[in-house]
């Protein structure tokens, strides 16, 4: 039942950690999926296309241009993670101009883009939206697993993704009439060759005793994607071997 055949599906911010896993497994399970993120060429042959989840005109260039080649959108992925410089220093380091900006960037990139892919999906009263938010949109973090390190967690990651968990409900809600569902993905930490006085406090937490890979999480996206989830919206996938569990 776990099939996207011939689904027109777009991921935003489809070069990073797990969008690039994100395409692979779209493409894999038959569906057609368009990489989108900055830095690249348009060609929609190649199923690529610029776009800056901070610009609302990249975006609105983005749909139009995979409308009028495929006539429609089945689905879309917002896994961007615009950031500033000093992204992930202790809050104390954080001024609220920093503070302002990566809000603007991520979670009011992450409205504009839905606002407008869900525009281009209501003339088919059908599609599926997914917003990748984070363990961390919906506990709070343990500070101790950050000992022995130079990392720390991010005050502004904190409010931006337990916004886009709300922000998902919301248009789950109102969109549910119009065949449009929307979920979050919420992933915990995800191996990216940290530290190891990190990853081995990280893996005592975990009850699976490891972190997460874009493998892990992938295949809970292509389920959503898929008319397997039919009657499934507003929801927070948490994908975190067990860590909120406990």
């Amino acid at each position: 039942m776990i099939n996207l055949k011939n689904k027109i599906i777009v991921v935003v911010g489809g070069n990073g950690l797990l969008g690039k896993e994100f395409v692979k497994q779209i493409r894999e399970n038959e569906g057609i999926a368009i990489n989108a993120d900055i830095n690249l060429d348009s060609d929609l042959d190649k199923h690529i296309f610029e776009c800056d989840i901070t610009d609302e005109n990249s975006i609105r260039n983005l749909i139009e241009s995979v409308v009028n080649k495929f006539g429609r959108i089945d689905g879309w992925i917002n896994t961007a993670y615009p950031r500033t410089a000093d992204w992930g220093d202790r809050i104390d380091n954080i001024d609220f101009d920093s503070f302002r900006k990566n809000v603007d960037m991520h979670m009011n990139g992450y409205f504009i883009a839905s606002k407008l892919a869900i525009d281009a999906m209501l003339p088919n009263q059908k599609g599926s939206l997914i917003n990748i938010a984070s363990i961390y949109g919906v506990v709070g973090p343990d500070f101790t697993i950050y000992e022995g390190t130079k990392m720390s967690n991010s005050v502004t990651y904190a409010a931006i993704k337990g916004g886009i968990v709300n922000f998902t409900r919301f248009l789950a809600s109102y969109y549910g009439g119009n065949g449009i569902r929307v979920n979050t993905v919420s992933p915990g930490g995800i191996f990216d060759n940290q530290p190891e006085p990190f990853l081995s406090n990280y893996n005592k937490k975990v009850p699976l005793k490891r972190m997460g890979t874009p493998q892990d999480i992938a295949p809970g996206v292509v389920y959503l994607l898929s008319d397997a989830a039919n009657y499934v919206t507003g929801q927070n996938l948490i994908i975190d071997g067990g860590w909120t569990c406990i």
